[in-house]
């Protein structure tokens, strides 16, 4: 007899480890999780893991025999700024990775004569508006159809993985005699994500936390981003509490199958002002990157996020006061001894 297990890929990451700990909550909740990397001691008790490769058929399906899956978190990912290092890489692990889980939801789906969930992760990446001065002026906030060009590979990838979603949830095998039960595709589209308990590791957004974590440890910190770069951004538990909140709203309430969220939008000048009222002796400059502010510059200032709220009650517990002074500054600072 198959156990019936919640999967979870990509675990050991920023958003993996929020997501364990509010899953775990539900005690009903049987976790199965799979990373190329041990999990944190702090939630390896809370789940069954699988160190081993996304891409390695052999291992999906010997784990398929195991486990009945009800629903897939697929949140591993190459991020923005390893994907434009390494795009041949990129494009495995996040679109072949992601096609693989998108066939093997498809087979359980029809299996077992019911839709499997599907929850996936975009990012404020599969946005690329033109001249920073001309766009983001007009379009203060941005809706989820506006500007859909990524420059970079990580946006790229993303975007073709909301598509696929949507193929697989609507269309998959449509020509074929028999159609198979449809994927329950769900997307939210992530701003900047800024953690208290795990280190940044490669994305474009990273300057808020590194400034965070650099100024708790005393070390100085030369941000990549411009002093005006302005992206919206959330705490990491709101993240967790996003994919939840859009998993467990009825298939009837929603309105589409991608969903802006977000909570607050900073400029990197902003969060330094921030951190430096938290930690006096914070040494944070500015030394922008050109290539990574570019980036940075395609990105909205902010997400319309009002179909999510609409559609299945989002609201983020953690505005940008509640954000630094409750989870943020009081965490980074037990983390490193500063308390």
């Amino acid at each position: 007899m198959r156990k019936k297990a919640i999967f979870i890929t990509g675990a050991s990451g920023e958003v993996g480890h929020a997501l364990i700990k509010k899953l775990a909550e539900d005690n009903n909740n049987l976790l199965l999780t799979l990373d190329l990397h041990p999990l944190p001691a702090d939630i390896r008790h809370l789940t069954t893991h699988i160190e081993g490769n996304l891409l390695d058929n052999i291992l999906l399906a010997r784990m398929i025999s195991q486990y009945e899956i009800d629903a897939m978190y697929h949140l591993a990912a190459l991020l923005s700024t390893s994907s434009e290092f390494a795009p041949d890489m990129a494009h495995q692990v996040n679109v072949e990775g992601t096609l693989n889980l998108l066939k093997l939801a498809a087979e359980q789906s029809q299996w077992r004569n019911k839709p499997i969930q599907f929850i996936f992760p975009s990012s404020i990446a599969i946005y690329g508006m033109p001249e920073m001065e001309q766009s983001k002026g007009l379009y203060q906030k941005v809706r989820e159809w506006e500007w859909n060009q990524p420059r970079t590979m990580y946006g790229c990838n993303k975007l073709y993985c909301e598509m696929l979603g949507s193929y697989f949830s609507k269309h998959y095998r449509q020509l074929a005699a028999e159609k198979p039960v449809a994927v329950d595709f769900r997307s939210v589209r992530f701003p900047g994500l800024i953690s208290a308990f795990t280190l940044p590791t490669g994305g474009t957004s990273d300057y808020g936390p590194e400034m965070l974590h650099a100024a708790a440890q005393g070390k100085p910190y030369a941000s990549f981003a411009r002093e005006d770069a302005r992206i919206p951004f959330m705490a990491m538990p709101d993240a967790a509490t996003a994919l939840i909140q859009l998993a467990h709203a009825p298939a009837e309430r929603l309105s589409r199958s991608v969903y802006n969220v977000t909570s607050f939008s900073l400029s990197a000048g902003q969060i330094r002002d921030r951190v430096v009222a938290a930690f006096p002796d914070a040494a944070i400059t500015f030394q922008p990157d050109m290539k990574r502010q570019a980036i940075i510059d395609s990105w909205p200032a902010d997400l319309d996020d009002s179909a999510a709220y609409h559609d299945w009650g989002w609201r983020p517990a953690y505005d940008v006061d509640r954000a630094f002074d409750e989870y943020l500054i009081p965490n980074i600072k037990k983390r490193y001894g500063r308390g």
